[in-house]
């Protein structure tokens, strides 16, 4: 096996050692390709476990083109790939990896849907308190919050004395949705990619609805931080 330079499509260099042959045309016309990488044979629809088991060890080792010290990129001769792909074994193992990539997706979307519905279903229970209550729970909330990022306690108190009323609410909405933060459990179901981006948009929705309802004079704020949160996690 060797380790010619080469670029990430494959492409030998057309001079020096181990030069490939060019199209008619000239010097300048542009070399065929003549290997294919990882990427290239994913574009033509083969898996790791396909590579592994057809093609077993690459034909040639390329440096990556972008980063210098990344480990060589594997390439595979072109003309043996399609040799490959021309034989029964080949069919049949494309057939049976198209099959699992089928279940996998619908097992995929089957459990997303199985979240959406729990999430839509479970009842949200909103701490009740009176609004004085409530601003001293959220002030303390607060200065807890700070207090951790303070060098001292006495900043800490600086910062969360005395809210105008918009910041008030503001902090009691964050206290609610810190106190509600045990429904994110739900979201752990729901993998990654859409189906969690689904998930946590629905489950934000019922939490700052749920919060609204059982606290009025906090529905506007509730919808702002919605509008606000919407590309966030729930409670980020």
């Amino acid at each position: 096996m060797t380790t010619p330079e080469q670029d990430h499509e494959g492409r030998e260099p057309a001079d020096g050692l181990g030069a490939q042959r060019v199209r008619e045309g000239g010097a300048d016309a542009r070399p065929s390709r003549t290997h294919l990488s990882a990427a290239g044979l994913r574009s033509r629809g083969w898996t790791g476990a396909m590579v592994r088991e057809l093609l077993g060890e690459p034909d040639l080792l390329g440096v990556n083109p972008h980063v210098r010290s990344a480990p060589p990129t594997r390439l595979y001769r072109v003309e043996r790939v399609e040799a490959v792909e021309r034989s029964e074994g080949f069919r049949a193992v494309a057939a049976a990896a198209a099959r699992r990539s089928h279940a996998e997706k619908a097992a995929d979307r089957r459990r997303r849907r199985e979240v959406l519905a729990r999430i839509a279903a479970e009842p949200v229970a909103v701490p009740r308190h009176a609004p004085e209550q409530l601003a001293a729970l959220a002030v303390e909330h607060r200065r807890r919050g700070k207090e951790g990022r303070a060098h001292g306690r006495e900043d800490a108190r600086a910062v969360v004395a005395d809210p105008d009323p918009d910041t008030l609410r503001r902090w009691k909405v964050d206290y609610l949705c810190h106190r509600l933060a045990r429904y994110d459990d739900l979201l752990n179901a729901a993998g990654r990619g859409p189906g969690r981006t689904a998930a946590e948009e629905l489950l934000r929705r019922r939490i700052y609805t749920a919060i609204a309802e059982a606290h009025p004079d906090l529905a506007q704020e509730c919808e702002r931080q919605l509008r606000q949160r919407q590309c966030g996690p729930p409670h980020a």
